[in-house]
């Protein structure tokens, strides 16, 4: 028992302290992840540790080295439950024309279940919709919302990094470009508003670091920072969303969100888990929004299972100038612009 105790223990002190590390080799930023499957472990062999009680130096360390590990995945994953202060305001007075709803659905592009996903939009009625891994497939079967959604962005691929975007509101200047890797696209638009008032969007998927994907995080993040850098030297009104393959609390989501200014409504209001949606022991905050300060949240609510492998998510925005008085704009100091830079230019020079 003790045996299996310091051997799991070990294993979870070792997943901790692994993401310290500035590597980006996959089976590193891997650990990045499951923190709070790991708090649970740490959590269950520190409670067996203190039954079978603890005796001598060499016990007593590893209680604290437990300890301490759990502290540090708690700090990492504090700012995404209810306890933490909201880093965006509920609106108290959303005015109609100058909201934004969207919805973004990864269909895992095996899933056939069409139909139960065409539900779940009709009934969350979002202004866009944005769905990833789609295929010919999929796109056939989601046209029917080409009628109410007239304005769209169609990027179908056999690779699982198709994209389809529609939208109730007026598109301008939508593009499809490909900012690192061949294969893997975003797409870019400005979006008018009711009232008139233009906003930025930024629809992304990029490759995870996996044994099957990707080797190293490096793609994936520099394509974040990409955007990032573009949305701080072109300050306006901006959403970013869509499957980026990070966790909330991962390094590279803070470092984003220093280089772009954006805000995530997830902080102080939990995970909103959509990843895996087949698996309930196992899911993690894959599916993100990101946006500037001068929009505060009108609703935010992960939707139902539909046969993929992540949930859909909703959000609805309210456009309030005034409220970037009130929300702090995060700023890159000059350590994290540099970090940025190296990371783009290992992944594009």
């Amino acid at each position: 028992m003790e045996t299996a105790l310091l051997i799991v223990g070990g294993v979870m002190v070792a997943a901790t302290l692994l993401p310290l590390l500035r590597f980006e080799a996959w089976w590193i930023r891997v650990f990045d992840f499951p923190r709070l499957q790991i708090s649970f472990v740490l959590v269950i062999v520190a409670a067996a540790r203190l039954a079978i009680g603890v005796q001598g130096t060499a016990e007593t360390l590893f209680l604290l080295a437990l300890l301490a590990s759990l502290g540090l995945q708690a700090r990492r994953m504090y700012p995404y439950t209810r306890l933490a202060r909201k880093e965006v305001e509920q609106s108290a007075g959303p005015k109609p024309g100058s909201t934004l709803s969207l919805l973004c659905a990864n269909v895992l592009q095996s899933n056939h279940q069409a139909e139960r996903l065409k539900d779940i939009i009709r009934e969350a009625d979002p202004d866009l919709i944005l769905a990833l891994e789609t295929d010919t497939w999929w796109q056939g079967q989601l046209d029917e919302f080409a009628l109410s959604h007239p304005h769209h962005v169609h990027q179908p691929q056999d690779n699982t990094y198709g994209m389809l975007l529609y939208s109730r509101l007026e598109l301008q200047e939508p593009s499809v470009t490909f900012l690192v890797e061949e294969g893997v696209p975003s797409i870019h638009a400005r979006v008018r508003l009711r009232s008139g008032q233009m906003v930025q969007l930024h629809c992304m998927h990029p490759r995870p670091p996996s044994p099957t994907e990707n080797d190293r995080s490096t793609e994936r993040d520099a394509e974040m920072l990409i955007v990032g850098r573009e949305i701080k030297r072109n300050p306006s009104p901006v959403v970013v969303f869509g499957d980026l393959n990070d966790v909330a609390w991962s390094r590279t989501n803070d470092l984003f969100k220093q280089i772009s200014g954006l805000l995530d409504p997830r902080v102080g209001r939990g995970f909103f888990n959509t990843f895996n949606a087949k698996h309930r022991l196992i899911r993690f905050p894959l599916d993100h929004f990101f946006h500037s300060n001068d929009f505060r949240l009108v609703a935010f609510r992960r939707l139902d299972f539909f046969g993929s492998d992540h949930f859909p998510v909703f959000i609805e925005l309210s456009l309030e100038p005034h409220a970037a008085h009130a929300q702090e704009e995060p700023q890159a100091d000059a350590a994290e612009q540099n970090e940025a830079s190296e990371k783009i230019e290992q992944a594009t020079g």
